[in-house]
């Protein structure tokens, strides 16, 4: 029942999908960062479907589709993480010391950086959205499942492990409440399990996708690390919000490159 609660705060914290409403006890929240995750595969297989009736029942345009597409994911989080994405720029390009940086990163006040920064993602990921729905056919629609299942993963990872900046917060309230041995040892079987389903029922194509995107996002945890306490001194729920959003686009564009190969080498 325990990890029940853990599953639903998981779900109702880091999505908009409709929960039930319990109470936030330290135990109950134990474990809730290992579900985490399953919003990634919750919002890749919702985002799959919309591909398949864009294409097959409404008959958009490549273009219509992969802009709709773009606003699912804020719409299935409700911006948690693109808020996050938010106030990183604006810390990061005050250029000031990491107090400064901090104290940005709480300020509920929007800033001109995270305007400029976050206008220039949404092109780029909007761009490769589209592009993914022009070249994506068949099972192909499912490869965001992988990475957006996968780079959740990594981002709860790294509010167990780094350093938190800060005392207080999501990401210290969640990982001073979490068992971290156990939820580290969680955090990295979903990649791994990802692996596995994909090469069960994909095959190897499946599996090497798989692997790209895996090494793609760990390349980036690599660099987030060293980034995160150079800049800001640790971890914080914005800076991991920040890494999934980086980390999300990135896989998007290794996606549509992947995605005509994927769909002509299902099962080899």
């Amino acid at each position: 029942m325990k990890l029940l609660y853990s599953c639903i705060i998981a779900i109702s914290m880091y999505s908009r999908i409709p929960m039930p409403q319990i109470q936030w006890t330290k135990e109950r929240m134990k474990h809730a960062l290992c579900f985490f995750p399953l919003v990634g595969l919750i919002q890749g297989l919702f985002l799959a479907l919309w591909l398949w009736l864009a294409e097959e029942v409404f008959r958009l345009s490549p273009a219509m589709t992969g802009l709709w597409a773009a606003a699912l994911p804020v719409l299935i989080t409700g911006g948690i993480h693109m808020d996050g994405f938010l106030d990183t720029m604006d810390g990061v390009c005050s250029y000031g010391d990491r107090e400064k940086k901090l104290e940005i990163l709480k300020d509920p006040h929007l800033g001109a950086f995270a305007v400029i920064y976050t206008f220039a993602y949404m092109l780029l990921y909007a761009g490769a959205s589209c592009e993914f729905a022009a070249r994506a056919e068949g099972s192909a629609r499912l490869l965001p499942v992988l990475f957006m299942t996968m780079e959740r993963a990594l981002s709860g990872l790294s509010v167990l492990s780094f350093p938190s900046a800060k005392k207080d917060g999501l990401a210290a309230s969640f990982a001073q409440a979490a068992e971290k041995k156990t939820d580290r040892m969680g955090m990295m079987l979903w990649p791994l399990a990802t692996g596995a389903v994909s090469w069960l029922l994909g095959g190897l194509s499946w599996l090497l996708a798989a692997a790209v995107f895996f090494v793609l996002l760990l390349i980036l945890f690599v660099w987030f690390y060293r980034w995160s306490k150079k800049q800001f001194g640790g971890i914080t729920g914005d800076l991991a919000g920040f890494y999934l959003q980086a980390g999300e686009l990135v896989c998007l564009i290794a996606a549509l490159v992947l995605a005509g190969w994927v769909s002509n080498n299902v099962g080899g």
